[in-house]
């Protein structure tokens, strides 16, 4: 059965004992987490490189970062200290409290969208209503919602096992479809589609039977042609752009294909090592690629480091999620493994999917890549993820308290 707070308070109760055995957890070179650590370091420095690269027409030592990197350099640091603060309590308290942040996060998405509300508070960015503007900085409601919906469903599927039959599907499905509805609303498109993964794969991980998610797949798949209509102008065309750059159509090139086929060259011009560092900062400049500091900021990383650099930036992912992928599997209490499942595959979907936008097998949908682009709410939420992440992994329970989702198939 559930723990009570009562004992969770007791478990989690100062001693000399408690916290040794706390800290060795922490510093043991075996913690997978580290994994999950240091490649967010890596690739959150990388970022900022690569913002002032794609920024500064000249690298000047004497000049110092752009100022747009040194404010990613400061939300770093800002992101590292929300990561320390949510990893040092036990992550167990998260799930008295999952749905009031839910309901917070809910009810920003839905402030977005009240017609009325001035600009200078909601100011449309490409078209979409994301943000919120709080006059230090702003704030991006559809990042918090990942982490608050994972929490959500994770608490919800811990202990049950109505989810292995086809209707008790509908209740993960409506969990998700609200902040997916909400954020399609914008528009966000890109944002709201991170959403889908996520939750199979806790369902997955939760013990939903495979052959219900795979007719589930199926029957989406069969029906999005449908959908087509009810997309917005700017969506259908880079659907239509993209399916021109496949079929060598180039009378696109400079309109709704420019920000692509600006990226690809780009990527093409880094070789198989890359460009030095002034002719990649000139490259990136005369090109005039959109959003290069942001959405198509792997372009510029590989113009700057090549194909080589391009892999390595893919391999720091797959650092990422090895030490995420590994603490999930040595998790026996099933609200923290679910918890890593679904905030990895957030991360692994984020970064694929920008990734392919940049090398073009993907439209561009405006999704960013994770630690690396532009933007406080973004890099702000992923570092709370591997707080999270790293939270779980330092407290391993020795026994499961529930047995953890452990069904055949034809149960």
């Amino acid at each position: 059965m559930p723990r009570t707070l009562n004992q969770i308070v007791l478990a989690g109760s100062p001693s000399r004992a408690g916290a040794w055995d706390a800290f060795k957890a922490v510093v043991r070179p075996t913690n997978p987490a580290w994994l999950t650590v240091l490649s967010s370091i890596a690739l959150s420095l990388l970022g900022v490189y690569g913002i002032d690269l794609a920024r500064q027409l000249r690298g000047d030592p004497g000049a110092g970062l752009d100022p747009v990197a040194v404010k990613q350099l400061i939300l770093l640091g800002v992101g590292l200290m929300g990561a320390v603060l949510i990893a040092l309590p036990d992550y167990r308290w998260l799930s008295y409290i999952a749905m009031g942040i839910s309901v917070l996060v809910l009810g920003l998405l839905i402030f977005l969208l009240v017609p009325g509300v001035p600009e200078s508070i909601v100011r449309p960015r490409n078209g979409a209503r994301g943000w919120i503007n709080l006059g230090v900085f702003d704030i991006q409601p559809s990042e918090l919602a990942k982490i608050a919906f994972v929490l959500v469903l994770a608490n919800y599927l811990r202990f049950r096992s109505n989810h292995r039959r086809p209707g008790g599907l509908i209740p993960p499905a409506i969990i998700a479809g609200i902040p997916i509805a909400l954020i399609t609303l914008q528009p966000d498109l890109g944002s709201a589609m991170m959403f889908v993964p996520a939750l199979f794969a806790m369902l997955l991980a939760a013990g939903a039977k495979k052959r219900h998610l795979i007719l589930i797949v199926v029957a989406a798949a069969m029906a999005a042609p449908l959908s087509y209509p009810l997309l917005k102008p700017h969506q259908k065309q880079r659907i239509n752009g993209l399916l021109a750059q496949i079929q060598g159509n180039k009378q696109l090139d400079q309109d709704i294909n420019f920000q692509p086929i600006t990226a690809q060259s780009l990527v093409g011009a880094g070789g198989i090592s890359g460009t030095v560092e002034e002719r990649s900062r000139a490259l990136v400049h005369f090109s005039r690629l959109p959003e290069r500091h942001t959405d198509m900021i792997y372009s510029v990383l590989v113009n700057r480091y090549g194909l080589l650099g391009g892999a390595a930036i893919i391999g720091l992912y797959g650092l990422w999620m090895m030490g995420a992928l590994l603490t999930a599997a040595l998790a026996k209490e099933p609200f923290g493994r679910l918890i890593v499942v679904g905030l990895s595959t957030f991360v692994a979907t984020q970064a694929i999917v920008n990734i392919a936008m940049n090398v073009g097998l993907l439209p561009i949908v405006g999704v960013t890549l994770p630690f690396v682009s532009y933007g406080g709410s973004s890099l702000i939420a992923s570092w709370l993820m591997v707080g999270l992440v790293f939270s779980v992994s330092v407290r391993q329970s020795r026994l499961p308290q529930r047995k953890s989702f452990e069904y055949s198939d034809d149960e």
